[in-house]
């Protein structure tokens, strides 16, 4: 039996995430469905990271197990004539049969994207969080030091997540003004609990709005509850960048 890596690049716009649901158009179903096709034979294909609906990747990985003997390159390119243009598989590999996409993880990086000007864009509207008004990074990069190591992030955790408890590990965030009034939110941690960026952009952005101060902001870290953090930030401006082993 063989274990098969698979890099992929994915537009989550028109699909309700990546795990699958019955009846819903989901990244992992279409995965599926073409590569049992290609390998002639169900495959149980997982994920290292479940990104909700709307939200994009640059670098998920996956992995399935088969009995197919097909050429790496003739897969990767056999995917990538089946698949619609929003999912692009960048890189193959065979790995070892004890590797796990989710559990082998050592960390993810994701990316949140933040259009931040007078007027929106008709072109990035899918792949950015429209936000008019000027942002303090200053200030917001000041309150992401706080979340730098291991901590609760009960604050930053949506109602539903299914973990077993909220202690996680922030490795890297970095806030990036980059060119075209863009600025990218880039938080690296050993895992994630559910939302856990999109809850921690939206409660920076009301320290970079000053609506919320320094010493609030760290009373909502330590608070451990959700209800007292700010909105749950769109899911288009968000990209699962990379996946490290």
């Amino acid at each position: 039996m063989r274990n098969i890596k698979l890099t992929i690049e994915y537009d989550g716009t028109a699909y309700h995430g990546w795990q699958i649901q019955p009846g819903l158009k989901t990244i992992q179903g279409v995965m599926r469905e073409q590569i049992a096709r290609i390998t002639q034979g169900n495959v149980n294909l997982l994920g290292a990271g479940r990104t909700d609906a709307g939200v994009h990747a640059l670098g998920q990985v996956a992995n399935f197990q088969t009995e197919s003997a097909i050429d790496l390159t003739a897969l990767q390119r056999g995917l990538n004539s089946l698949l619609a243009p929003d999912i692009v598989i960048t890189g193959v590999e065979e790995v070892q049969e004890g590797f796990h996409a989710r559990f082998s993880a050592r960390s993810k990086r994701y990316e949140y994207h933040i259009l931040n000007r007078s007027y929106p864009s008709a072109l990035s509207r899918a792949y950015a969080w429209f936000i008019p008004h000027k942002l303090d990074l200053a200030s917001m990069e000041r309150c992401g030091r706080l979340l730098i190591g291991s901590h609760d992030f009960s604050s930053f955790r949506a109602s539903g997540d299914e973990s077993r408890h909220s202690l996680r590990e922030v490795i890297r965030l970095e806030i990036e003004q980059r060119k075209d009034n863009l600025i990218v939110v880039t938080i690296e941690a050993n895992a994630f609990l559910r939302e856990m960026v999109r809850s921690i952009v939206g409660t920076l952005v009301d320290v970079g709005r000053g609506k919320t101060s320094f010493e609030e902001f760290e009373g909502i870290f330590q608070a451990h509850d959700r209800r007292q953090a700010g909105m749950t930030a769109p899911a288009q401006g968000l990209f699962l960048a990379e996946v490290k082993y």
